[in-house]
């Protein structure tokens, strides 16, 4: 009988190794394929808002399509929508997707 405590022990702590190297390896995969591609994402979005300038052209994550026309000090910029409308909105309301998918199919145009 004490032989086959010992055999069921060594089982066990073979199953728990097994578990922790499978726990360890979701945990690398989820940060993998989820948590870094998202804050990659947010990285490039934020270089791109803090890069923009006068008289670049943008889409709103509203869909709302204009040029910038002001950048104020508060995180904020003056979008002209139409000739003598201007809007201010926030510089996280710029989507990063769309406002390059403007601009590489206005330089196709060209």
């Amino acid at each position: 009988m004490i032989q086959v405590g010992i055999i069921l022990q060594a089982q066990g702590a073979g199953q728990s190794t097994t578990f922790l190297f499978l726990m360890g390896a979701m945990i690398l995969v989820f940060w993998l394929f989820m948590i870094r591609p998202q804050a990659k994402k947010a990285k490039q979005a934020k270089q791109f808002q803090e890069g923009m300038q006068k008289g670049d052209k943008i889409v709103t994550i509203a869909g709302i399509h204009g040029t910038v026309n002001r950048i104020n000090e508060d995180g904020t910029l003056m979008m002209e929508t139409s000739p003598g409308s201007y809007m201010k909105i926030e510089k996280s309301a710029i989507s990063i997707e769309w406002t390059q998918n403007l601009n590489k199919a206005s330089a196709e145009k060209k």
